[in-house]
């Protein structure tokens, strides 16, 4: 049996007053399909727009327009203004006065839209909608064109709020924080090139997910990560327990620089997907879980075995596979400190991926970004809408953060 919805249900109260209204609609305008009332609301709601001006001009002149007064200031006629509502455009007839002084409330004087359209483009935005997109989906759904650079300006708004958002107050410590990359399509001068966005994404000491930061990335080098650090430091970070990245380029060296005492450790996700890049399709599943055995050892020098098993087992085949493993081993093995639990949280990048999704459909929308501003704009909101969800610890925190607590005692601030 099909489950009942537990959402009320809302019906609409029929009285006699909205009876009467509908009544005068039908005879009052040819009402024969679901248009045609749309029709008569955006011709209702222009001459309710006009009244209400008149009112509002009655008021601000201190007289009716039927009777006389002694003002020096007197109506003046009408000006035509087109507006956009919900409904489609449509003119509205608003008074003037001689003297320029009245200031409408109902629909101010370089108000163009009255439909809310700002939230709804900067939502579409958010969904990963180009303007071009955005554009055409308001003229199909309203039937008025609204540019591509409204579009842009409008979307310009939030940057203040972006700006806001990147130098906010953060917490002292973090225990764990992830910094991630994605490479966009963006236009620099005229010539389309890839460019890096880098996510920094924490765990804080409730458990909860948060994002630390944004950013457009220059050269990977340590000079640029120790200055991202840096600004880190100056909005309230002073110290990371753990920081998981992929190979970035310099990452090593400014970690150690800024956080001394931090974990650095490598990605072993990020690990895993760079090796199998080297192994063909078919071997590709055993070959995994071979590199399962290196990662999911109880011990170090049980992993360090099992490490070299794996690359005797596959050197003749896939020669280079395993380099990486060798060379990065001193980044690979701080999780071997930790019990699987706190490994689970910080090797698996599942606190990482879910977001990355929401970036890659950025992506898969828009082959080329026409500047930095613009995936910067494109970024941050698709952030705000993954983060929404973001309300309760990750799986295990209080087992997760009770070890921290043992192994990290002199740096955490209960």
């Amino acid at each position: 049996m099909a489950r009942k919805s537990s959402k009320p249900v809302h019906h609409v109260q029929m009285t006699d007053g909205k009876r009467q209204i509908i009544q005068q609609l039908l005879t009052e305008y040819d009402i024969n399909s679901a248009e045609d009332i749309q029709e008569a609301l955006k011709d209702l709601l222009g001459g309710t727009i006009k009244e209400m001006m008149e009112a509002e001009m009655d008021e601000h002149l201190g007289y009716e327009k039927s009777e006389r007064s002694s003002n020096d200031d007197s109506r003046n006629g009408y000006k035509k203004k087109t507006v956009n509502s919900s409904y489609g455009s449509f003119s509205i007839d608003v008074p003037q006065d001689r003297k320029s002084t009245f200031e409408p409330q109902v629909v101010k004087k370089r108000q163009k839209d009255i439909s809310d359209i700002d939230h709804k483009i900067i939502s579409m935005y958010a969904k990963g909608m180009t303007t071009r997109q955005i554009s055409e989906t308001i003229e199909d759904i309203y039937g008025f064109d609204v540019s591509e650079g409204f579009i842009s300006d409008v979307t310009d708004k939030i940057l203040p709020e972006i700006h806001d958002w990147q130098n906010r107050p953060l917490d002292s410590l973090y225990p764990v924080v992830f910094v991630d990359a994605i490479h966009y399509s963006v236009k620099d001068n005229g010539i389309i090139r890839k460019m890096a966005a880098y996510v920094i994404l924490a765990i804080n000491k409730d458990g909860i997910k948060e994002v630390l930061g944004l950013y457009i990335g220059e050269n990977e080098s340590a000079k640029y990560w120790l200055g991202l650090f840096n600004e880190l430091k100056n909005r309230g970070l002073k110290d990371i327990l753990v920081l998981c990245a992929d190979g970035l380029t310099g990452m090593k060296e400014a970690v150690t620089a800024a956080f001394p005492k931090t974990e650095y450790q490598r990605c072993i996700v990020h690990q895993v997907r760079n090796t199998l890049k080297y192994v063909a399709d078919k071997d590709r599943k055993e070959f995994a879980t071979d590199l399962k055995s290196i990662y999911q050892a109880v011990t170090e020098q049980q992993a360090k075995a099992n490490r070299d098993k794996v690359s005797q087992k596959w050197h003749e085949k896939y020669p280079n596979a395993m380099k990486s493993w060798t060379t990065n081993w001193d980044v690979i093995t701080p999780i071997f400190k930790f019990s699987a639990a706190v490994r689970k949280v910080i090797y698996t990048t599942n606190a990482i991926e879910s977001l990355n999704s929401s970036y890659r459909r950025l992506n898969r929308q828009r082959s080329v970004f026409p500047d930095s501003q613009a995936l910067m704009k494109a970024l941050y909101l698709a952030t705000t809408e993954a983060t929404k969800k973001w309300t309760m610890p990750i799986r295990n925190w209080g087992r997760v953060y009770g070890e921290f607590s043992i192994m990290y005692e002199d740096r955490i601030n209960y």
